[in-house]
C-alpha cells in the first residue's frame, strides 16, 4: 500500500476468523474467512477501483449486488460484483487494465 494511504474499512471486530491470502494488482493482501472482495479490498485500500467512464474513484455504491458499481475482475479475466463474491484463498484479482464491458463475460 502506498505511504499515506490507508484502506477505507476499519476492522473493529472478528479478527479471530481465518486469513485468507489474495493478490489484488500484483500485491499481496491478506482478508478474512468470510469477508466479500468489496470488503477485503476496502480494508487495505481508500478505493475499490476507477470508473471505466473517466468519473473517479469508485468504492461500491449499493453494497448488495443490483448496481455496476464494483466490478472487479479475475487474473484469467472473468468479471466479479466485489461486493458479492466471497473471497477464497489465492484469489488474484485486477481492479483495472480489463476491457469493460467485456463482451465475453
Amino acid at each position: 500500500m502506498p505511504r499515506g494511504e490507508e484502506g477505507l474499512f476499519r476492522r473493529v471486530d472478528e479478527h479471530a476468523r481465518a486469513p485468507v491470502r489474495i493478490e489484488v494488482d500484483g500485491v499481496a493482501a491478506t482478508a478474512r474467512s468470510g469477508d466479500t472482495l468489496l470488503v477485503a479490498l476496502l480494508t487495505v485500500r481508500a478505493r475499490l477501483r476507477e470508473s471505466e467512464f473517466g468519473d473517479g474513484a469508485r468504492a461500491g455504491f449499493c453494497l448488495m449486488g443490483a448496481c455496476q458499481d464494483c466490478w472487479v475482475w479475475t487474473a484469467a479475466g472473468e468479471r466479479l460484483r466485489a461486493c458479492t463474491t466471497e473471497v477464497a484463498e489465492g484469489m488474484h484479482i485486477l481492479t483495472s487494465g480489463m476491457p469493460w464491458p467485456n463482451p465475453a463475460s
